[in-house]
C-alpha cells in the first residue's frame, strides 16, 4: 500500500502554482522508500496539482526535511521555488520559526520569513549556466542564447531562447508580448525538444524596463502554469546576464508577483512572495488501491 493511504494533506496555492503538501517525516522510516510516480499520478487524479511536495525525514543534520517534488504527470523536479514557499507557510505557522533548511534533488534551499508576515524568501541557489549542467544535447559555449526556433526558418515565431538550470532547466523566449503566443500549442513541443535532455521549462518572457520582468510559463511536468518561481528566477537572472535587467527585479506572472534578487555576493538568486492555505484532506487508501 502506498505511503500516503489515509495519509492528510494539504492543499495550498503559490501565486497560482497549484501545490499540495505532505508530511511524511514520522511515519516513514526510509527516506528512500515514500512515494512513488503512480501515486504521484493517482494523487493528480483526484486533487488536481502542479507540484506535489512531499517531506521525508531529514537526512542531513541542520535540515527540517529531505523534500521530493513531483510534477502531476508523476515525474520529480529538482526545485520547486513556490512549492518551497507554501512548505515553509505551513511548517512555521505550526512550529513558530522563522527560518529553516531543507534538502532536495537540486541541492540544500535555505528559506525564512519574509520582509512581512505574508511574504516568504526561498534561497534558489546559484544558477548554473554551462551546456552540459543544463543539460543540452550539444555543445552551446555561450547559453546566453541557443540556436532553437519554432516556425519557418525564415520567419520563426519563437527563436533564441536564452537557457539556465535553476536546479531544473530552463529556456526563456523574449518576446514583445507574453500574451501573444499560444503557449499550449507550442509548450509541448518545446518542453520534449531533443535539444533538451531532461525536458525543460518554457517560458515566455517580456522586459518591461530594467527593474520589472513579465513572464508565461509551460512547465514541464505539468503544463501551462499560472505560476513557476524557478522559471522566474531563470527569466531575471537570464535578463541580467544580458545586462537588459536590473540584479533585482519585480517579475509579474498570472498568478501574482514576485520579488527576484540574484545576490552579487555569492551569486545565490533569493525569490520572495506570497502562499495560500486552501484547505485540508485526507487521502482515501481505495485511490492506490490498483
Amino acid at each position: 500500500m502506498s505511503a500516503l493511504a489515509n495519509h492528510a494533506f494539504a492543499k495550498m496555492n503559490g501565486i497560482g502554482n497549484e501545490i499540495v503538501v505532505v508530511d511524511l517525516r514520522e511515519s516513514l522510516r526510509d527516506s528512500r522508500a515514500a512515494v512513488t510516480a503512480d501515486d504521484a499520478r493517482a494523487v493528480a487524479s483526484r486533487v488536481p496539482y502542479d507540484q506535489l511536495m512531499v517531506l521525508q525525514p531529514p537526512r542531513l543534520d541542520g535540515t527540517a526535511a529531505f523534500i521530493r517534488i513531483y510534477n502531476s504527470d508523476g515525474s520529480e523536479a529538482g526545485a520547486c521555488g513556490n512549492g518551497m514557499r507554501c512548505v515553509v507557510k505551513k511548517l512555521f505557522e505550526a512550529s513558530g520559526e522563522a527560518a529553516a533548511t531543507f534538502e532536495t534533488r537540486a541541492g540544500l534551499l535555505n528559506c525564512w520569513q519574509g520582509p512581512a508576515p505574508d511574504l516568504y524568501t526561498v534561497d534558489m541557489g546559484p544558477p548554473k549556466f554551462g551546456w552540459k549542467d543544463i543539460p543540452l544535447a550539444e555543445e552551446f559555449r555561450d547559453t546566453r542564447y541557443i540556436e532553437l526556433q519554432i516556425g519557418p526558418i525564415d520567419a520563426p515565431v519563437l527563436h533564441s531562447p536564452s537557457v539556465v538550470s535553476m536546479g531544473n532547466p530552463h529556456a526563456i523566449f523574449w518576446v514583445d508580448d507574453v500574451d501573444a503566443f499560444d503557449l499550449s500549442r507550442f509548450g509541448p513541443l518545446l518542453e520534449n525538444h531533443p535539444i533538451f535532455l531532461e525536458r525543460a521549462n518554457i517560458t515566455l518572457a517580456h522586459i518591461v524596463d530594467r527593474d520589472h520582468i513579465t513572464i508565461r510559463t509551460w512547465e514541464r511536468g505539468a503544463g501551462l502554469t499560472k505560476a513557476c518561481g524557478s522559471a522566474a528566477c531563470a527569466a531575471a537572472v537570464a535578463a541580467a546576464r544580458l545586462k537588459r535587467a536590473n540584479r533585482t527585479v519585480e517579475v509579474s506572472l498570472p498568478g501574482g508577483e514576485l520579488g527576484i534578487e540574484w545576490r552579487e555576493r555569492d551569486d545565490h538568486v533569493l525569490m520572495t512572495g506570497t502562499a495560500t492555505f486552501e484547505y485540508e484532506g485526507r487521502f482515501d487508501p481505495a485511490l492506490f488501491a490498483s
